[in-house]
């Protein structure tokens, strides 16, 4: 996935560099690039969140220690 990313900088900023003014090189690197780009990173990463958030879960259960059943 990453090697596909790099690529795709690779060939906008190729695009970039074509237009005829900077304006319109950073509005075609920003919206060609870097949002898109952007929703794939986030959307693509969602189960290492989950991951990582279930991980941090388990750690403070570990470290409060055993649960004592309420007494009646």
């Amino acid at each position: 996935m990453l090697i596909v990313a790099v690529a795709w900088i690779y060939v906008v900023l190729l695009m970039a560099f074509t237009e005829p003014t900077v304006v319109a090189g950073i509005m075609t690197f920003s919206l060609y690039c870097v949002l898109p780009l952007g929703i794939l990173f986030y959307l693509t990463g969602s189960g290492r969140r989950k991951r990582a958030r279930a991980a941090r879960e388990l750690a403070t259960k570990q470290q409060a220690g055993p649960e004592r059943p309420p007494e009646a």
